[in-house]
């Protein structure tokens, strides 16, 4: 298909919406589960005209986590959400969320302005309203600013690299799913030739586009990124030429460091000199366009199918949690009904039973201490301490497994 083509199927793609299954999950599907996704209107400067949506569950540790979601073009963040099973994950491991969303009066097709010049500079555009975002969030709910994370799918996952370059200093880590690297695209027609080939590029040259973005020059973010290698809308080439971007920036060399095999996909891995693992690479083999869903660790499951939406066997949103650091179950706080029950069990329990005494025969004492007085004798053991209440109930709270 020329490029030409290209840009007049792209101007169709709106009119078209109700046949390529856009809408599954976004608005036009009306049977969809329910986002717990709330809005906030006000959040401060908006120069990109964005939407904020977050979800905050209610067992937020203290300096919680807080994760970006970027969603892909004709979708919205709750259908984005019902997905890729973000707001299950931030409930299940207690993080909180926050997910912009495009509106069609900025893109026809709700696609996040990666390309756009005026929306990827610092302080400048749709990244300015994300950042924004991230600030209200902060001010609001106490996150830690060492445990901000961003991730996207498509133009969500380009916007994400977006957000690394032009803000490195805010995020710990990011995730790129079927996106691009920064700095590649300056409008539609670049953008467009990005993603059906991308061009290789030296090393050097990528990192330098993130480089000049800002005033920063390290630490950088960590990196996780994957692809499909059947995807036809954005090349597979574009995941090595957001590798290259960051290896640079870290100063590693390209060749992987380890390579192996998670859910039968194979996975590139790169560490720094202190062993921390900076930079990961999925290859998803045979997978098109979309972030992969399935299943992740102890049978857990996250998001649903739909468009973009596609079972693969792995579960991204997870491993892409993990790789973030947040899939450490939080201790839960013991609730006052079972640490009732435990106590009650614990006094219930029989006393072991003792051997009866003997109270004839010859005086053992005698026996063994012939020529020994009274005085001479070792002071008999001491009695056991009285079991307090609190010793009960802690271990009751250790039996029922409350309390390490």
């Amino acid at each position: 298909m020329s490029l030409a083509r290209n840009v007049d199927f792209l101007r169709q793609v709106s009119k078209l919406s109700h046949l390529n299954g856009f809408g599954i999950y976004g608005r036009s599907h009306r049977h969809a589960p329910r986002s717990p996704l709330v809005r906030v209107k006000e959040f401060g400067e908006n120069p990109g005209a964005l939407k904020m949506f977050t979800y905050v569950p209610a067992n937020l540790p203290r300096r919680p986590a807080l994760v970006v979601v970027l969603h892909g073009c004709g979708q919205t963040a709750a259908g984005y959400d019902i997905g890729a099973g973000w707001s299950t994950l931030a409930k299940r491991y207690g993080f909180a969320l926050l997910m912009p969303e495009q509106r069609s009066a900025n893109n026809a097709n709700t696609c996040f302005n990666w390309f756009n010049p005026e929306d990827i500079a610092r302080d400048s555009g749709e990244a300015a309203s994300i950042r924004q975002m991230v600030a209200k969030m902060v001010a609001d709910h106490g996150i830690s600013p060492r445990r901000i994370f961003v991730t996207g799918l498509s133009a969500g996952g380009a916007m994400t690299a977006v957000m690394l370059a032009a803000y490195p200093e805010v995020f710990a880590a990011g995730a790129v799913i079927a996106g691009l690297p920064f700095g590649v695209a300056g409008n539609v027609r670049e953008a467009l030739s990005g993603m059906m080939q991308s061009q290789p590029r030296p090393a050097r040259e990528l990192g330098d586009l993130v480089r000049g973005a800002t005033q920063h020059r390290g630490p950088w973010p960590k990196l996780s990124v994957w692809h499909g290698s059947a995807d036809r809308t954005v090349h597979p080439s574009n995941a090595n030429e957001i590798v290259k971007q960051w290896l640079d920036l870290h100063g590693l060399d390209e060749a992987p460091m380890s390579e192996t095999t998670v859910d039968g996909y194979p996975r590139q891995v790169w560490w720094n000199d202190n062993g921390e693992t900076v930079i990961e690479s999925y290859t998803i083999t045979d997978m098109a366009h979309g972030t992969p869903l399935g299943l992740a660790g102890a049978g857990e499951r996250y998001g649903a199918e739909g468009a973009f939406l596609i079972e693969a066997g792995i579960s991204s949103s997870y491993h892409i949690a993990d790789f973030f650091g947040l899939t450490r179950r939080l201790r839960q706080k013991p609730d006052a009904k079972d640490v009732m029950a435990a106590v009650a069990r614990e006094r219930a329990k029989p006393f072991p039973a003792v051997a009866p005494v003997t109270l004839t025969g010859p005086d053992i004492s005698a026996t063994l201490w012939p020529r020994t007085t009274l005085t001479d004798r070792a002071a008999p053991p001491p009695k056991p301490p009285r079991t307090s209440v609190r010793d009960v109930i802690n271990r009751a709270l250790t039996a029922a497994g409350l309390r390490k």
